[in-house]
């Protein structure tokens, strides 16, 4: 008989979540800071004003900055989420097996504790049945124009303290500076994908959901 989940404490039950939340707090508000002082120190140097800490949150340059790293991660996400959908790779612990049916394609059941929309049913269902990779990919088009939007605003603030003409929307889309700064981000995303399907193949971590069993062979699939 499985135990209850609830006789554990609050923290055991989420940990996962509230750390990397805590941790994601805690970074986000040092590179706010740290963003601050670089972008004063680089527009006293140009000889314009320095900006207090809030109109900084406001900015391009720290818009830009934060938006840039979420939209590569929602890429990488829903990117990842769809192509394990249909593709594999032989012996890794992140790909689905080879040929063996998996509990991830069966067909939804309306049992009893069943989520809501697999009781309704119709286009609720479908629409639930892909409800993960619609949300990263809305996260990643939103994180994408944000970062967008950020980076031609900083770019303008640029070219305002150098005493050059500002850009339009459209002509800073031509330009090679924004998509520098996304190319840049989402390679690394690709190749940290890449690392965790393939090194799982031969190493492993005893504990840890994203490895296989220590004593399971090279070439097993799956976890």
């Amino acid at each position: 008989m499985k135990a209850n989940p609830t006789n554990r404490s609050y923290f055991y039950r989420n940990g996962l979540t509230i750390v990397f939340l805590l941790l994601f707090i805690v970074t986000l508000g040092a590179q706010a800071l740290t963003g601050w002082k670089q972008h004063n120190q680089d527009l006293k140097e140009n000889n314009a004003q320095q900006i207090g800490l809030g109109s900084y949150l406001k900015s391009g340059h720290f818009i830009s900055a934060t938006f840039e790293n979420f939209e590569s991660e929602f890429l990488q996400m829903s990117l990842y989420v769809l192509l394990t959908i249909s593709l594999r790779q032989i012996g890794s612990a992140e790909s689905k097996q080879l040929d063996e049916p998996e509990e991830v394609d069966r067909t939804p059941q309306a049992y009893y504790d069943a989520p809501w929309p697999v009781k309704q049913g119709g286009w609720i269902l479908k629409l639930y049945s892909n409800s993960l990779s619609i949300c990263f990919g809305t996260l990643f088009f939103a994180s994408w124009g944000l970062h967008f939007y950020g980076s031609w605003q900083n770019h303008n603030v640029e070219q305002i303290t150098k005493h050059l003409p500002t850009s339009s929307v459209m002509d800073y889309l031509g330009q090679p500076e924004f998509w520098f700064e996304t190319f840049q981000n989402w390679q690394s995303e690709f190749l940290s994908v890449a690392s965790i399907v393939f090194l799982t193949i031969y190493l492993r971590q005893k504990g840890s959901p994203e490895s296989k069993p220590v004593d399971s062979p090279h070439l097993e699939t799956g976890k």
